[in-house]
């Protein structure tokens, strides 16, 4: 099959929650379509329980990585998504390289509960990084863009749990179904001043959140006769991330991808 090429060499990319798992993925597809990335996290370090959830080189901070192993720039800037301050430091810090043009809130937290152990602290605190995180994200990173009289995209990322119940995830799957709704609210708002909001929802993936995917993931995927015929990884989403982010996606607003390997049919 062929290829799709990207380029973002003249882009500036912040990517939250970018230093495992999907977002380091993303960070890492954005740094070989040539962008200027900025990893937003709490901490530089790689912090994946998986080996299938490293994308290559599991120790190197993805922004070393990006800047010693694509053509692009990378930059981290340690950010705490709940924290209102920190999103707008990061989004001014970008003004260094030109200002945001695209905006990808990845960004998440997941504990396994069954609805009747939620704690009210765990469900605020997941609310406040996957939920709060992106609403601001996405309001700072639009605001930016419109000051500077710039379009740009927002990619968040939502989850198939937004849609379809999962066991132990009740209080994970109300903050991506906020997130969800988020994305097509600032898209109706936005779209006047030429920001387009998306989002990417994964399926199953391999990352430092899903403790014990490797153990799973023969299950996950049966005999191979219906999808998903094998694990999902986050090198499989970049390509979504960067689509939705392009001037080829420039009709699409709005919209939820699924990038599920089929386990949602």
């Amino acid at each position: 099959m062929g290829t799709i090429s990207a380029d973002f060499s003249e882009d500036t990319v912040i990517v939250t929650g970018a230093s495992s798992g999907i977002g380091r993925a993303v960070a890492v597809g954005f740094g070989e379509a040539g962008a200027t990335v900025i990893n937003a996290d709490v901490r530089a370090d790689p912090k994946d329980r998986n080996a299938e959830a490293a994308a290559g080189d599991a120790e190197t901070p993805t922004h070393e990585l990006i800047d010693a192993e694509t053509p692009g720039r990378g930059e981290f800037v340690e950010t705490d998504v709940s924290a209102y301050d920190d999103l707008a430091s990061v989004v001014e810090g970008a003004r260094e390289f030109g200002g945001v043009d695209v905006m990808v809130n990845n960004a998440g937290i997941h504990v396994s509960r069954e609805f009747l152990d939620v704690t009210p602290d765990e469900y605020d605190r997941l609310h406040a990084v996957n939920a709060r995180g992106a609403f601001f994200g996405t309001q700072l990173a639009a605001q930016d863009m419109i000051d500077r009289d710039e379009p740009g995209a927002v990619v968040n990322t939502a989850s198939t749990t937004s849609e379809h119940a999962e066991w132990e995830h009740s209080h994970y799957a109300t903050t991506k179904g906020a997130v969800k709704m988020l994305t097509r609210s600032a898209a109706l708002e936005l779209a006047q001043h030429g920001v387009r909001v998306n989002a990417v929802a994964p399926g199953p993936i391999a990352t430092e959140i899903t403790e014990g995917w490797s153990e799973r993931a023969e299950d996950s995927v049966g005999d191979g006769r219906e999808p998903p015929t094998r694990a999902g990884r986050p090198g499989d989403l970049k390509d979504a991330y960067r689509y939705l982010a392009s001037e080829g996606a420039d009709y699409v607003t709005g919209e939820v991808l699924w990038v599920d390997g089929g386990s949602t049919l």
